[in-house]
């Protein structure tokens, strides 16, 4: 195994035991046990805990770029409606089985970096990158001020998925229709009809 597929395994661990036991249940230990490594594995990859969350917080914002990211849309003549495929197939993704887990876990870490300076700047650097898109996004769609918009539809985004993972909503299951729906309210609201 290489030195980068053990780091992606033991932050895989870290995030899955995030998700599952939260942050109290996330240790060295449990890490090693969850990955099936020797005693000992994780320490020597992330030394500290701010290591550890460090490297779970990195590797969430890796899958999410990967999973969620959008695809060239070639020009679309709709970029509204490319928009809107994007914004409710990523909240999709992050509401299915696998997204979920990495949603919960996000928002594990987003309480943490409230309390660490450090975490707190990793997790807004990380941020920005989702905002960077979100904002290239809704310039193609005619949004007058495409970084005012942006920080408005990640918002929403990051309320929606706290709402439906954590908050009063975790009960309910949500639509791929319903949420295409909500999306395409909140970008009449943002970009106007």
């Amino acid at each position: 195994m290489s030195g980068s597929e053990r780091a992606a395994l033991i932050a895989d661990a870290a995030i899955a035991l995030l998700a599952e036991r939260g942050l109290r249940g996330l240790t060295h230990r449990a890490v090693d046990e969850a990955a099936g490594l020797p005693p000992g594995s994780t320490s020597n990859h992330a030394r500290t805990r701010a290591a550890l969350l460090a490297a779970a917080l990195d590797r969430i914002a890796e899958l999410e770029a990967g999973e969620y990211a959008p695809q060239p849309d070639g020009g679309s003549a709709d970029p509204r409606g490319f928009l809107v495929a994007v914004v409710a197939g990523g909240l999709c993704e992050a509401l299915g089985p696998r997204g979920r887990a990495l949603t919960l876990a996000r928002l594990e870490l987003a309480l943490e970096a409230g309390r660490r300076p450090e975490l707190r700047a990793r997790y807004d650097a990380l941020g920005a990158g989702f905002r960077g898109m979100a904002e290239r996004l809704l310039c193609a769609a005619g949004a007058a001020e495409p970084g005012w918009a942006a920080e408005r539809l990640v918002a929403w985004c990051d309320g929606v998925l706290f709402h439906a993972v954590a908050g009063a909503g975790a009960e309910r299951g949500r639509s791929e229709a319903s949420l295409r729906q909500e999306v395409e309210t909140m970008l009449t609201a943002l970009l106007g009809a």
